[in-house]
């Protein structure tokens, strides 16, 4: 469900902003500050919190500024760019504008952004990009030309992708939509032609964006009131070529294509999008959160003063011009549901009033003439109430918690955490604990330097949560490569996708032994054996081989003989593990996650053939500590069993064997596996040849039990 809270006005004074409203609301390097440009002379830093502004700056009567103000997050500087060429930078105790460093460009620039964990970035009107620090030490430098003539950048947006900055930014020519995605990790422009289907002849009138595993998840919102999305690979086949996407319909008629100021679009999370305009079924503009994965509308609030058709989203703020003031109305996302989707008019009779749940006291309802209750009691409990009514009512923890983790340091949301879990579990308690996730998370991507590792660790630890809860967790991770809690999660959560499986086994292949080293890894599934990996020695094997497979023998035509031999080429090739003690923790924990072949193999073939032939010699090394004893199992607590390295034998030869062969490194790998799986076939053919003598034995055994008499027997087959 989604939700929108009473919304309040930044300003008691009407905002000077042109016809078109604000150029923009950007984030400060505080979380509870913003700075809005206005489409005159005026920048103003407002804190959301106090609803008040911090600070002003204008520059000077006749010029203008023409693009939003952003906040350098590596100096705490601000930027800002007036008469399309001049940029000037400036900091809190600067007053005047004018007496600020300035440089004058040699194109008109379209944007400046700035995001968390990199240098800001120079977008110019003719589709040109640079470096902010580039452009400062030679302004005047000579800017190309990317797009077409009589092409016009309409809307852009920066984001990092895997820890790489990418700059997306669309174009208009004649009705027709172009895609520029620029990565400035291999410094390669791609560009797409977005086309329309044949019965659509609408135009796009706002755009929004975000990542979503491999590709950019672009999202229009057009003049005929649907939401369209566009999906933009982010490693495309031939990225120096144009290609040409389709878009797709993702929401129908969520606005009226008559509204004067236009439609804004924002998406809020992966399943959720925000929606500025009328409605079909009025006239008046409404703020709208609709739930794309299953077509429904969670929340909507009018706004009988109109806006300008503009939308901003920060944190769990939104930001519109409401009338002639700026607006914020704060929203909740929880993690999409089908009863919560379906749920939603149970709760919808004011929509002003937060959805609360409440669960019964069964000591209060006793008050209200129950008849199994008798006088005496019910008197005990009316004067308990009246002492209960003059005390203050006690915070409970878990409010405790979320508002800990919205503001204050890591130690003392691990000492509110404790407190939580300290107290008795309530119904409610899977769903608190993953709102605490989110909440953990979206202050992380917040504020780079909050990574509570260990609240994260015991949330995860409490056993409530899965992938679907909070879907953000091991992407953050991943990012972090934090191995520990990628294991815990692979360990805890039932519904991990198969491609972020594969993503955690790249990432446990490619980890060095150095930073292994360091992480503190759960040993369990291989603490039996941990001392025959770290030290190569190995115990005379004394039990007979129980499948007949012997690595170094390829005759397999007297199979009773290997029955009864010493598989001493296979115990010397198990005294030798290929990896280390804790990177086999973390390749177990892979071996344990539950998969769909179907849809892990396309995700195998994107792991280099090194990695894919490391793992297959893991997987043979338990194999063959797997046949030393006559169980066929492996020691210590919840190690992999025999069926999971086999299958995982076969998925990766099967996604990998056409490059893996021609590694010369992997040829006695192969040639075992080759020798093992002959074995295999003539163990089987030997089988089957039991299998008649089995097959006597059940008739005779059926004929006795039909002549009706009883008897004991015991049958030795070995």
């Amino acid at each position: 469900m989604a939700a929108l809270e009473e919304g309040f006005t930044l300003t008691a004074v009407p905002l000077g902003s042109g016809p078109d409203g604000p150029l923009g609301v950007e984030q400060s390097d505080k979380t509870d500050q913003f700075l809005v440009t206005d489409s005159g002379r005026t920048v103003i830093l407002y804190k959301v919190s106090d609803q008040k502004p911090l600070g002003s700056w204008s520059v000077k009567q006749g010029q203008i500024i023409t693009c939003p103000a952003v906040c350098n997050f590596q100096t705490g500087e601000y930027i800002v760019v007036h008469d399309n060429k001049v940029l000037r930078i400036w900091n809190n105790e600067d007053v005047n504008l004018d007496k600020v460093f300035k440089a004058t460009l040699s194109a008109e620039v379209y944007r400046i952004h700035s995001i968390q964990g990199t240098e800001p970035l120079v977008l110019f009107k003719e589709g040109a990009i640079r470096g902010l620090e580039a452009l400062l030490a030679e302004p005047q430098q000579k800017i190309e030309t990317v797009i077409s003539d009589e092409e016009v950048i309409k809307w852009t947006k920066f984001f990092m992708v895997f820890r790489h900055p990418v700059l997306i930014f669309i174009t208009e020519k004649h009705g027709n939509y172009f895609a520029y995605v620029q990565k400035f990790n291999s410094r390669i422009l791609s560009k797409y032609t977005l086309l329309l289907r044949q019965e659509e002849k609408s135009a796009a009138q706002s755009f929004s964006a975000s990542v979503y595993r491999k590709f950019i998840s672009l999202m229009s919102l057009s003049s005929d009131g649907c939401v369209y999305e566009t999906l933009i690979p982010i490693h495309p086949s031939d990225p120096e070529k144009n290609q040409r996407i389709v878009r797709s319909l993702l929401l129908k008629s969520v606005v009226s294509g008559s509204a004067r100021s236009g439609g804004a679009l924002t998406i809020l999370d992966q399943d959720h999008v925000a929606v500025l305009g009328p409605p079909l079924s009025a006239s008046k503009e409404c703020l709208s959160i609709w739930n794309t994965k299953f077509q429904t509308l969670q929340a909507s609030k009018e706004l009988p003063q109109g806006t300008s058709g503009q939308l901003w989203y920060h944190g769990e703020n939104l930001f519109m011009l409401h009338g002639k003031f700026l607006t914020v109305i704060p929203y909740k996302c929880e993690v999409s549901s089908l009863a919560g989707a379906l749920g939603k008019l149970k709760h919808s009779q004011d929509p002003d009033i937060h959805a609360m749940t409440h669960f019964v006291n069964w000591e209060t309802s006793q008050g209200y003439g129950l008849g199994s209750q008798n006088s005496e009691q019910s008197k005990r409990i009316l004067r308990r109430r009246k002492i209960e009514a003059s005390v203050q009512p006690e915070v409970p923890p878990s409010t405790q918690l979320l508002a800990a983790v919205q503001k204050d340091s890591e130690k003392h949301i691990e000492v509110e955490l404790r407190k939580f879990l300290a107290v008795k579990r309530t119904p409610d308690f899977h769903t608190i604990i993953g709102d605490v996730v989110i909440g953990l998370l979206g202050r992380c991507k917040a504020e780079p330097s909050f990574y509570p590792r260990n609240c994260l660790m015991q949330l995860i630890q409490t056993r409530v949560l899965s992938y679907s809860l909070c879907p953000g967790l091991m992407e953050f991770a991943l990012e972090k490569t934090d191995v520990q809690i990628l294991q815990l999660c692979l360990q805890q959560f039932p519904d991990i996708p198969e491609s972020v499986t594969c993503a955690c086994l790249k990432i446990f292949l490619s980890i060095g032994d150095d930073s292994l080293q360091e992480t503190d890894i759960n040993m369990e599934s291989v603490s039996d054996y941990t001392a025959i990996i770290q030290d190569g020695e190995i115990e005379e094997q004394t039990e007979i081989l129980q499948n007949g497979f012997s690595p170094e023998e390829d005759n397999c035509e007297n199979c009773a003989q290997e029955l009864t031999e010493k598989p001493q080429a296979a115990a010397e090739e198990s005294t030798s593990c290929p990896v280390t003690g804790k990177r086999a923790a973390l390749l177990n924990a892979i071996l344990h996650s539950a998969y769909s072949e179907t849809f892990l193999l396309p995700h195998l073939k994107d792991i280099p053939a090194q990695h894919i032939t490391l793992f297959l010699q893991y997987l043979y090394f338990l194999y063959l500590k797997c046949s030393e004893n006559a169980t066929m199992t492996l020691p210590g607590i919840h190690p992999p069993t025999l069926n999971q390295i086999m299958d995982w034998i076969c998925l990766l030869l099967d996604a990998n064997f056409t490059v893996v062969v021609m590694l010369p490194e992997a040829k006695r790998l192969l040639l075992s596996l080759y020798k093992f799986v002959k074995s295999q076939i003539s163990i089987c053919s030997e089988l089957n040849k039991i299998e008649v003598s089995f097959r006597e034995l059940q008739k005779l055994n059926q004929e006795k039990t039909n002549r009706e008499l009883y008897s004991i027997e015991v049958l030795e087959l070995f």
